[in-house]
């Protein structure tokens, strides 16, 4: 990485660092640390609830998720302006009457101590794996940057988020999330407007998009109900849905976000600013990888991605059988380069159909191409990470951006990761301190005291992130890998707390032991691959419910 781009990188950082720990120093009380003061405007709340859930894993994996299988996966976000107004119509003014510190207080009131505990437990371990991973994500960027083994970045980026986010809690993470946001978004924006400037003369957006939808990439809505396929209308509406119900509503990290607001229209203003928002930003963010894609129609692409993998490789005895593979994949580039050029200058129809028939053709021969090469890699190290969808973006931004600008896009990632991470720290600290420590200490401690606990908790949940982070392997693409962890939890917390606002006569046993039993179930359930992971959501918010409301007269009757 030139020192260019080292600067820019380290001084956006180290800005927002200081900022955030300069900005909210002077947190003295409980309500200040964790609620921000309830001086937050909507505009706050909304991009915080935004730059809270835009993890590093977005800007990194999501344009690799569309580069590999399209637009598709931005079916998963439709349910999200739904949820948005659900949570403004029963959550927040529920909260807010009860001015509660986290939303697992409201469990103990409308069933008991055990419900609530077991609720912030199930929260503490998904979002403390999750915070973990949102370290890792960019961890994996500054690998390949800058060559340091991922142990040492996990904590130096570990460290710099833990630094600001003791000091000064909740404000301190509302106050550096707007400039996080501000570099995030324009890094993005310049770059797909430079990627346009990349590709030949006579290839404009109009064109580009009409290459990226003969190699199917533009392929939005599938109305199938095949349960098979992972995305659809209906898992996104649906499970969707359910799952912006659980993450928005019932996570603690989102909603401290919203608490922090000065009253309860702030507040939904702010969620319905993200529910308008989210969609289309998902949808750009992905658009820059289909535009990712079209780059690589006309520049030669690696067979991997990741360049430890063919590292590895090369370095081996099977590096002969890869080269021959990267052969047949130059011959394919060749081949489908020269069709694509032949399509814009033929404006008969029928030759036309025919060449997108046979670049349609020759895009399955390179999936086949790159599953091979993967194949051979695994044969020369079967510890080396073959699956590359990952490493898309960041390829593209190390080997043909200008100067400057790969520093800029790299802290664009980094900041991502650095906002995610410190309200899952700040959630995961005010949650341990409230739902755990204060309500079980007993004996009476003053303001100060439990600040300070949440300043250590804080130091704690982020060593354990750090912790999670260095044992992380890559899974199949890092943003799934999020939404699983998820949805394993989501659905059962959700049922949990549907339960507490709609159905009175279910009481606390029935609702601890079929919550008990949901978790149990849906774990199984996903090991067996029993369903795609979307409809967990959905199943398990509707089993605990249903087992709830079958035991309780049973309970009762005892």
């Amino acid at each position: 990485m030139h020192y260019i781009d080292f600067i820019v990188m380290v001084s956006s950082i180290a800005f927002i660092v200081i900022y955030g720990t300069y900005k909210t120093k002077k947190s003295k009380n409980v309500q200040d640390y964790i609620k921000s003061g309830n001086d937050a405007k909507w505009w706050t709340v909304g991009l915080s609830v935004m730059a809270t859930q835009a993890s590093a894993i977005t800007f990194l994996s999501t344009p690799g998720q569309a580069f590999e299988d399209g637009m598709g996966f931005v079916q998963f976000y439709f349910g999200v302006p739904m949820a948005m107004v659900v949570i403004c119509m029963v959550f927040i003014p529920l909260y807010h009457k009860l001015n509660v510190y986290t939303a697992y207080e409201y469990l103990e009131s409308r069933f008991d101590l055990k419900t609530r505990t077991l609720t912030a437990l199930l929260f503490l371990i998904q979002r403390g794996i999750a915070a973990g991973i949102t370290i890792f994500a960019p961890a994996i960027i500054l690998s390949a940057v800058v060559g340091w083994d991922l142990f040492t970045l996990n904590i130096i980026i570990g460290i710099c988020v833990i630094i600001y986010t003791v000091s000064g809690g909740t404000r301190a993470v509302s106050v550096t999330q707007k400039q996080q946001m501000a570099v995030i978004f324009s890094g993005m924006i310049i770059a797909f407007f430079v990627i346009l400037s990349f590709l030949p003369e006579n290839v404009n957006f109009t064109n580009a998009l009409e290459i990226a939808s003969v190699s199917g990439k533009l392929d939005i809505l599938d109305f199938s109900f095949d349960l098979e396929n992972r995305y659809t209308v209906w898992s996104g509406l649906i499970g969707g849905t359910f799952l912006a119900l659980s993450y928005f509503g019932t996570d603690q990290s989102q909603v401290q976000r919203y608490l922090s607001a000065s009253s309860v229209r702030q507040s939904q203003m702010g969620m319905i600013f993200n529910g308008l928002l989210k969609v289309p930003m998902q949808f750009f963010i992905m658009l820059v990888g289909i535009m990712v894609f079209v780059f690589y129609q006309f520049n030669q692409a690696p067979l991997n991605f990741n360049p430890a993998a063919e590292k590895v490789v090369m370095e081996s005895s099977y590096n002969t059988e890869y080269s021959a593979v990267k052969f047949e994949l130059d011959k394919n580039f060749n081949e489908k380069k020269a069709l694509i050029q032949a399509m814009h200058e033929m404006p008969d129809e029928v030759n036309n159909s025919s060449i997108k028939t046979t670049i349609a053709k020759l895009d399955k021969e390179e999936k086949i191409l790159r599953e091979k090469a993967r194949t051979i890699i695994k044969k020369a190290d079967n510890q080396a990470e073959t699956n590359d969808t990952d490493y898309v973006f960041i390829h593209f931004i190390l080997n043909n951006l200008p100067r400057g600008l790969i520093g800029l896009l790299l802290a664009a990632i980094i900041c991502a990761a650095m906002s995610s991470t410190a309200s899952e720290l700040n959630a995961l600290a005010s949650t341990t301190v409230i739902d755990l420590y204060k309500r079980n200490t007993k004996t009476e401690k003053t303001d100060l005291h439990f600040v300070k606990a949440s300043k250590f908790f804080t130091l704690v949940w982020g060593i354990i992130a750090i912790a999670v982070a260095c044992l992380a392997p890559l899974f199949d693409n890092l943003i799934e890998l999020v939404n699983i962890i998820g949805s394993i939890f989501y659905g059962n917390v959700l049922g949990i707390f549907l339960l507490a606002f709609f159905i009175k006569y279910v009481k606390s046993n029935a609702t601890f032991i079929a919550a008990f039993i949901t978790q149990i179930v849906v774990i199984v359930g996903y090991f067996y691959d029993i369903m795609p992971y979307l409809w967990l959501n959905l199943f398990g918010c509707i089993l605990v419910m249903a087992l709830a409301i079958i035991i309780q007269p049973i309970v009762s009757r005892k």
